[in-house]
């Protein structure tokens, strides 16, 4: 497609989340900011919170990882659906009873003050992080289809990437992302829809044709029972749901749009609804990938030499660029967005770029609210009131540049697929928040509140160790994403071993 069009489509979609924003922030305070005045329709918070579930790495990284792993992923998927129930069931009945803004005033209500500002530090490291990530794939695709094309260098396309979002949130916060992300969910939902149809149709497949052909193909294989390879079924599926219970339920982020609700009720039903659709709507995304790669063998755009060790370690896929002599080696992130710009029809770019915004810009717009609302309540001790609205814009510009800064050096160092880097790293960094929330809910014992930083650093540095010797050390056994479990736990266990003999009221 031409850079200008897509530039077009790029500036019309963000003057719609503008004019969103202005309707929506009318009159916003700090209150509005935080948690949307507690007046969000449940169910414009759990359509919106599919796309911050989501995010661009679903949308680019899952189609891709469909050639090394099949359907295995939905594995994760089911775990996620057994995580949402406990949220729903046990920590959201607790955050409203306690009427928070900021989840992890429970820590300091809990367990003491040294553990809720390491709980509140993990937490802005991990979503940093994590939204980071996110943010670099869109980055990645505007700046090399459309802005490096018009000699924007990389940093200036980040620059704007994330300027955009400040732009449409910095006013009325939450209260104006349950609506943005209602809107952005739709064309995410549309991306994918869109682009199977328009595949299907390269393809000459009607819908029983689509299924029948992705069906009998290797991609669909969904369980893997061996217990050694990190994508093992038991593995993944205790990984998904306790993935699920950190990077939602103990995630300001996640937490604050259900907060918002008016009432426990009404974010419960959010969250039924949300972790149901949310299967569908991962099986979309894995079919869209069984079929890219169906289109690309049938091209001859994909080595069919799998069972080539080498290729396999060196080349996981090799694309043929237009005028490349030979294979040159590439990610699987890359593999929808050059069949997309390279071989498909100009319509699938368009509605991939439409997707990739809305799906990176969903997850990425509320964590740099969720960020702000952490650190000014966690750190800066506000309230809801009206309080220091200057303080709390430049703790909003702080982030946005954060987020500047560790983009770049993402771009820099990062050397394997994203959506493996984003989940290993979660694994380190919401381990900790898994192990404080869990000793605080499931036991009555006070602790030793000074030793709990010292605990939480150690444990993901343990873990680092353990995962990179684990073959060596036990036989041959790979930690998947289940190494969060193994983090939460020790940490846990630190907290017991630093117990008080005094236990909780029952007040």
């Amino acid at each position: 497609m031409n850079p200008w069009i897509l530039l077009i489509i790029v500036v019309v979609y963000f003057s719609l989340l503008i004019l969103i924003s202005l309707i929506t922030s009318r009159g916003a305070d700090n209150a509005s900011f935080f948690v949307g005045n507690r007046k969000s329709p449940w169910f414009l918070v759990a359509f919106g919170m599919i796309g911050a579930s989501i995010s661009g790495v679903t949308f680019i990284s899952v189609p891709g990882e469909v050639g090394a792993s099949a359907f295995s992923y939905l594995q994760l998927v089911f775990g996620y659906f057994a995580g949402y129930m406990v949220i729903a069931n046990v920590l959201l009945p607790l955050y409203y009873r306690m009427n928070l803004s900021s989840i992890y005033v429970y820590l300091n209500q809990r367990l003491g003050l040294h553990s809720y500002k390491t709980g509140a530090f993990f937490f802005l490291l991990s979503r940093v992080i994590g939204s980071s990530f996110r943010l670099y794939l869109v980055a990645l695709v505007i700046d090399g289809f459309i802005l490096s094309k018009m000699g924007v260098p990389f940093w200036l396309t980040v620059l704007i990437t994330i300027g955009l979002i400040y732009v449409y949130s910095f006013k009325g916060g939450i209260k104006t992302i349950v609506y943005t992300d209602t809107f952005q969910t739709t064309f995410l939902i549309l991306g994918a829809v869109l682009s199977i149809v328009l595949i299907s149709k390269e393809l000459n497949l009607d819908l029983a044709g689509l299924i029948n052909r992705i069906g009998s193909s290797r991609y669909s294989e969904i369980f893997v029972w061996d217990w050694k390879p990190g994508n093992n079924f038991f593995k993944h599926f205790l990984s998904g749901m306790f993935i699920c219970i950190v990077m939602t339920g103990l995630d300001q982020d996640m937490m604050q749009k259900n907060l918002s609700c008016k009432n426990i009720h009404e974010a419960k039903k959010n969250m039924y609804w949300m972790s149901t659709l949310l299967i569908v709507v991962n099986i979309l995304f894995l079919s869209l990938g069984a079929l890219l790669y169906i289109y690309a063998n049938s091209k001859g755009i994909i080595a069919e030499n799998f069972n080539n060790p080498e290729l396999l370690q060196n080349c996981p896929i090799g694309l043929k660029y237009p005028g490349a002599e030979g294979m040159q080696c590439s990610k699987t992130d890359e593999l929808f967005p050059f069949l997309v710009f390279n071989y498909l029809p100009p319509a699938v770019g368009f509605v991939f770029i439409m997707g990739l915004l809305a799906a990176a810009y969903a997850s990425s717009d509320s964590a740099l609210t969720a960020l702000t609302t952490s650190f000014c309540i966690d750190f800066l001790g506000f309230k809801e009131d009206n309080q220091r609205m200057g303080t709390r814009n430049l703790v909003h510009i702080g982030f946005a540049l954060l987020f500047f800064v560790a983009i770049v050096l993402f771009k820099v160092l990062n050397n394997e697929s994203v959506i493996n880097a984003l989940f290993k790293i979660a694994g380190y960094t919401y381990g900790p928040l898994l192990g404080m929330f869990s000793f605080g809910i499931l036991t009555k014992y006070h602790i030793r509140d000074t030793a709990a930083p010292y605990i939480s650093f150690a444990s993901p540095l343990f873990c680092y160790f353990l995962d990179r010797y684990s073959e060596q050390w036990l036989w041959g056994y790979k930690f998947g994403f289940e190494l969060l479990i193994i983090n939460g736990l020790l940490v846990f266990l630190g907290l017991y071993f630093t117990r008080r003999k005094e236990v909780m009221s029952n007040e």
